[in-house]
């Protein structure tokens, strides 16, 4: 599976979970954030197109959630 297709289904999945993606500038690499009562997960726009994959299936892995796609399960395996 290409790059870009992983990433579009690894956004997928964030936004089906109930989280808000956001991409921003600045010196962090990103991760799941909670503001007031918003599940947010906030991504450095200037990361690689790996980077950005494998914050997303850091935070996809973390939340762990029931009745997740093999395809998504299968990205998460791979970057582990």
């Amino acid at each position: 599976m290409k790059k870009t297709a992983q990433l579009t289904l690894l956004e997928t999945a964030i936004k089906e979970l109930g989280y808000r993606l956001r991409y921003e500038k600045g010196n962090f690499l990103g991760g799941e954030c909670r503001l007031k009562e918003n599940n947010v997960v906030v991504i450095n726009k200037f990361l690689p197109l790996e980077g950005k994959i494998y914050t997303l299936a850091q935070v996809i892995s973390k939340i762990n959630p029931a009745g997740i796609s093999p395809d998504i399960t299968k990205i998460i395996d791979s970057l582990k």
